[in-house]
């Protein structure tokens, strides 16, 4: 065995220093983890490695240039402490310095101990490129040292983390990583399915399949317990654990191994049919099969089920027998006294349905038969078919209906039985009968009940309109839509009225439109071109409209005797169709002759005469078609007005001469050649 001076000094190793005289030489002298001490005066000084008699040598000759007295100069390791690091899953990482004869445990605890999560079988040391990988778990479950490696100074302690634990760091508490199971390798066993805290666990020498079992904290009461699958070595093995526990047969145990897999499945319902088997379904709480001794009554069948739900049409209740026959049996009957008859009996074999309740807002006609159900239809809000019992009554259906529309015929209701009217009722009769004289009419399941409706009125689309008060109306007539009796108010404009008169029709003359004011102390008529406002947007084209006031809108005519000349353009001469024409601001000399069916074969046009009457005097224009017919511009076409008078000659006569002549002598020949 080495003695202390032969032994090297190494990291983590305390040194007195001893320098006569000197008080800052009485501290000892801590070998950092670069194996240097620091010194006053001389600083770092490297001394790991080396025997201590040498370290003295070299520090003396260093210090000797510094201090004088240095006869009686030595140097002492008075602790042999070795320098750890301790990295990983520790609670405080960290250079840890312990005793020479201090192990892995001293090291985790001075680090503050490890993490909940951290893997305790693959801890490792790291000592320069050599990794030393030990079982601390192993040594917490058994004390023996001998399975902790001896650490030496420099060393590193590294504690992994378990690969349970997902790449987010979160808060773990030690319940719950023991509920996912410890167990990292192949040498582990897996258990999954109904299991409380299914996951994979270490493998312990002898353990058995129900250890395993409780290790997983127990299978949960949906498990199938006669049918666990365990694969061991790669073969699949069926375990009864009722089997087991009723019997206590420790050789139905199978043999556990590492490695193996534990499956416990989910309980699947089997069909369950014996001499003593009720089946009840439908809308109960539980429906399923029921064993039923012979004291068994229905009632505490239904009650064993949960009971009906509140979707149970519990009126309707059917025992079918193993015999073939149908039994109906009315609960609510029987839970108000409504039933003098015993509830039926319920034998094994038996089937007890319990229907859904007939939802009213579902359309579909098959959730009642027809022996429950009567129809109601016509003039009512709710048409439909609905459910009937005995008790009720022709109101009862009625109200279910919703009741009578506005436009119902209350006074005459049919009802209808197997094709046929067997009775009429009033409604009205039966409200005002004080006395009770006038009775319901019976209902019987399979009835139709008929409500007609009342006359339409011929103005109905515009009743809402004409029953106004004629001091709140405005009439309008002629070419329009609608036309009738409107509701007015001074609020409202003509442009609101005419809108709700569905607006002008095609024929409909909108320069012409007359307006009766008759509101005031005198009757007055105004006139408003509507085209013009369409041209303009100008709105106070519009005259002031009041309740009681009258709308015409004539219809477009071609009739000259029906036009003011002040809207017509005479034309004549050799032309189709001489006569007076209709005439606004948007039409052009073009337009009139086009309308009068153009020049005739005769016409001179070259020699088109416009005369334009103006409130002072006439004046005439030549226009020549011919040449604008070669040459366009429409800045040579004459304009034309209301009231203008044109005249085409024919190439029996010259008129070449006709604008010199007066106005009157113009009318005199254009009234010989037209015959007029």
């Amino acid at each position: 065995m080495q003695t202390e001076q032969e032994r090297v000094i190494e990291v983590g190793n305390k040194l007195f220093i001893y320098v006569p005289g000197e008080p800052q030489f009485e501290t000892l002298f801590e070998v950092d983890d670069k194996g240097d001490i620091n010194l006053p005066e001389i600083g770092k000084v490297k001394l790991a490695g080396k025997l201590p008699s040498r370290a003295q040598a070299e520090l003396k000759l260093r210090l000797a240039g510094v201090y004088k007295a240095l006869s009686r100069f030595y140097i002492e390791v008075r602790s042999r402490d070795l320098l750890i690091n301790a990295l990983g899953y520790v609670n405080t990482p960290s250079q840890i310095s312990i005793p020479e004869s201090g192990n892995v445990q001293m090291v985790i605890s001075k680090a503050g101990g490890l993490k909940a999560g951290a893997q305790l079988d693959r801890l490792q040391i790291r000592r320069g490129e050599e990794r030393i990988i030990f079982n601390y778990k192993s040594y917490l479950d058994s004390g023996d040292s001998r399975i902790l490696p001896e650490l030496k100074s420099g060393d590193t302690v590294f504690v992994p983390v378990s690969p349970l634990i997902g790449n987010v760091q979160i808060d773990f508490d030690a319940q719950t990583l023991s509920a996912a199971g410890d167990g990292t390798s192949k040498e582990s066993i897996t258990l999954f399915g109904e299991l409380h805290n299914p996951g994979t666990f270490s493998y312990k020498e002898g353990m058995s399949i129900v250890e395993a079992l409780m290790r997983a904290g127990g299978v949960t009461r949906f498990a199938d317990v006669n049918n666990i699958r365990v694969i061991l070595k790669g073969e699949p093995i069926m375990f009864d654990l009722k089997q087991y526990l009723d019997s206590g047969d420790d050789s139905v145990l199978p043999e556990m191994v590492a490695g193996s897999t534990i499956y416990v499945p989910i309980m699947v319902e089997d069909v369950k049919a014996n001499a003593r088997t009720v089946y009840i379904m439908g809308e109960v709480q539980k429906p399923g099969a029921y064993e039923a001794p012979e004291n068994v009554s229905f009632l505490d069948i239904l009650a064993n089920a949960g009971g009906p739900t509140r979707f149970a049409e519990t009126r309707q209740i059917k025992i079918l027998t193993s015999a073939g026959e149908n039994i109906l049996f009315d609960l609510l009957a029987y839970s108000e006294g409504l039933l003098n008859d015993s509830v039926p009996t319920v034998r094994p074999g038996d089937v007890v349905f319990v229907p859904e309740k007939t939802d009213i807002n579902e359309k579909s006609w098959l959730k009642v038969p027809p022996t429950r159900a009567v129809k109601i239809i016509g003039a009512v809000h709710s048409p439909g078919r609905y459910e009937w019992s005995k008790e009720m009554d022709f109101t009862d259906l009625f109200a279910h209906a919703g009741g009578p529309t506005k436009g119902a015929n209350v006074n005459d209701i049919k009802i209808m039985r197997k094709g046929k009217v067997t009775a009429s009722f009033s409604l009205e009769s039966y409200a005002n009968s004080s006395d009770g004289s006038y009775t319901l009419p019976e209902i019987l399941s399979g009835d139709t009940v008929i409500v007609e409706e009342l006359p339409h009125d011929p103005k109905d689309n515009k009743s809402q309109w004409i029953r106004q008060d004629a001091k709140n109306s405005i009439y309008i007539l002629g070419q329009v839509g609608a036309p009738g009796r409107y509701a007015f108010t001074e609020q409202l404009n003509f442009i609101d009225i005419l809108s709700a008169a569905d607006g002008p029709t095609e024929k409909a003359d909108i320069r012409n439109i007359r307006i009766t004011h008759r509101n005031d102390n005198k009757a007055r008529v105004s006139k408003l071109d509507l085209a013009l406002y369409f041209e303009t947007g100008d709105e106070t084209l519009f005259p002031k409209v009041l309740p009681g006031d009258t709308i015409f809108i004539p219809e477009k005519s071609k009739d000259w005797l029906s036009k003011p000349k002040e809207q017509v353009v005479r034309i004549m001469g050799a032309i189709e169709k001489p006569g007076r024409y209709s005439f606004d601001d948007s039409m052009t000399l073009l337009d009139i002759l086009a309308e009068a069916g153009g020049p005739s074969s005769q016409a001179m046009i070259d020699k088109i005469i416009v005369i334009n009457h103006s409130c002072c005097k006439e004046q005439s224009r030549r226009f020549d078609l011919e040449k604008f017919v070669k040459k366009p511009n429409s800045a040579n076409i004459p304009v034309l007005r209301a009231g203008d008078t044109v005249y085409i000659p024919s190439d029996k006569e010259d008129l070449t001469k006709v604008a010199k002549n007066s106005f009157l002598d113009v009318l005199t020949i254009v009234a010989l050649l037209v015959g007029l």
